[in-house]
């Protein structure tokens, strides 16, 4: 008890204390001073994030999922500070690397880093300068031994003193090519550094996508490449694209679109191709297709963009163009989102009824969660085991991690059906002692913007 007060009495003179510099007037200090003010405040903030590695690195080792409702440390952390979860993953990754670690009899282990630690620690290094090394450390060959890593990662953390981070990143790039002047990499390295990532749809709702692939994928791609984007090939801008065979000289001639068009073309010709060919089989209960929902008014005006089970949208002028490719599930609700009634005898929910909930869910319907409908599983909202029956109006998406954790029991969560169709969520006492219903929105953010009433108690 007395560790918490003395905890919360130096939070509160924290507090006190940046409210106090927020209320100071810097407005006729000259700019030298207004620069060493400012460093002061960056070194203070940078010892913060010591506290903040501890914190998080203590979270993870002894995190217990039923105490939160959610498997993941890393989203409950976002939910709390309201980050990204992508960012709360890094900041779990770091404090895994900064923070004292604990042996497997409980005694105290140094940082995995040691010296970038310290330099945080003392204010000295910020979150660049540790991401520096970090990638740094992260990129060496294997076979580079422990000693010369720790020597590497104190000589970076040393420099980062008197050094931006993208002067480090030179210098770290350098001290690099030092270790492996020969650039020899091994499988394993090459293994551990292979990925390849999808970003986020943009305002336009392009989309990015980087990362490294192996040699032996290189190799399979670049045989199919060669084929399907040579010029004439796999062409939108033709009527009747050329995708088996040859293109003709005139086909060839007209085609005006660069390399990287041809083989984004190539590969939306390749994904096209494979899905339609059913050599996938099936994936949590439907053939491996594209799944996408939309209704009368949008499809009729062409208007607003469809929705698909992986959670990103779809121009429904691209859409149907889609269609006209054997499109396997086209989900149309009327103006209303009414659904059509599936009712089933057995437990498991059928081919029609995952549609369905593609289109209503879209995704997991546990609150905050992100993951989509590609992911989810069918859950019944009343237990079957409690004679909930299949039907469409007592299904709800959960992902995998969730629904561990839906049941009848004192420390589960357990499920209603909510307005419009959207499934609450009722958490265990221990969670909330109010235990408050709660409602997953995150998929669904036309509903907020519409003012659509939240069905979430006060």
């Amino acid at each position: 008890m007395h560790s918490e007060m003395a905890t919360a009495g130096v939070l509160d003179e924290l507090d006190a204390a940046v409210f106090a510099v927020s209320d100071l007037d810097f407005g006729a200090l000259p700019n030298h001073e207004r620069l060493e003010i400012l460093r002061r405040l960056e070194s203070v903030a940078r010892k913060q994030s010591s506290a903040m590695y501890e914190l998080l690195n203590g979270l993870r080792e002894q995190w217990i999922p039923a105490e939160f409702g959610c498997e993941h440390t890393h989203q409950v952390v976002a939910d709390a500070l309201r980050i990204n979860r992508s960012e709360a993953k890094k900041r779990f990754a770091t404090a895994e690397q900064l923070a004292i670690r604990s042996s497997f009899t409980g005694e105290p282990l140094a940082p995995e880093l040691p010296a970038v630690a310290a330099g945080v620690r003392d204010g000295v290094l910020g979150d660049g300068h540790v991401q520096v090394i970090r990638s740094f450390l992260q990129h060496l060959p294997a076979a580079i031994d422990a000693g010369t890593q720790e020597q590497a990662e104190a000589q970076l953390a040393g420099f980062a003193a008197t050094m931006r981070p993208d002067e480090l990143r030179k210098i770290a790039d350098r001290l690099a090519a030092y270790l492996n002047p020969d650039g020899e990499f091994s499988d394993e390295d090459r293994a551990r550094k292979r990925g390849i990532w999808l970003g986020e749809q943009g305002p336009d709702l392009m989309s990015s996508i980087k990362g490294l692939i192996d040699p032996e994928l290189r190799a399979h791609l670049e045989p199919i490449l060669a084929k399907l984007a040579a010029p004439g090939m796999c062409n939108p801008q033709d009527e009747t694209p050329t995708v088996d065979g040859e293109p003709n000289e005139d086909e060839a001639k007209r085609d005006t679109r660069s390399m990287g068009q041809r083989q984004h073309d190539a590969v939306k010709a390749m994904c096209r191709g494979l899905l339609a060919s059913g050599e996938l089989g099936q994936h949590r209960g439907l053939p491996v297709t594209a799944v996408v929902s939309t209704t009368v008014s949008e499809l009729t005006d062409l208007a607003g963009p469809a929705a698909t089970a992986g959670g990103s949208l779809v121009p429904i002028r691209d859409l149907i163009r889609m269609a006209a490719h054997a499109f396997h599930y086209l989900v149309v609700f009327d103006v209303e989102g009414r659904v059509v009634h599936l009712a089933r005898s057995k437990r498991i929910a059928s081919p029609d009824q995952r549609i369905v909930l593609h289109a209503r869910d879209i995704g997991c319907s546990h609150p905050g969660c992100t993951v989509p409908g590609y992911l989810a599983e069918a859950h019944h909202i009343r237990e079957w085991a409690d004679g909930g029956p299949t039907d469409i109006d007592n299904l709800t998406f959960v992902c995998p991690a969730h629904h561990k954790l839906a049941g009848q029991g004192a420390d589960q969560w357990h499920t209603t059906a909510g307005p419009r169709s959207h499934t609450r969520w009722h958490p265990p006492a221990h969670v909330d002692p109010r235990e408050r219903p709660r409602i997953n929105r995150f998929h669904h953010p036309s509903g907020i913007l519409v003012g659509e009433a939240s069905g979430d108690p006060p």
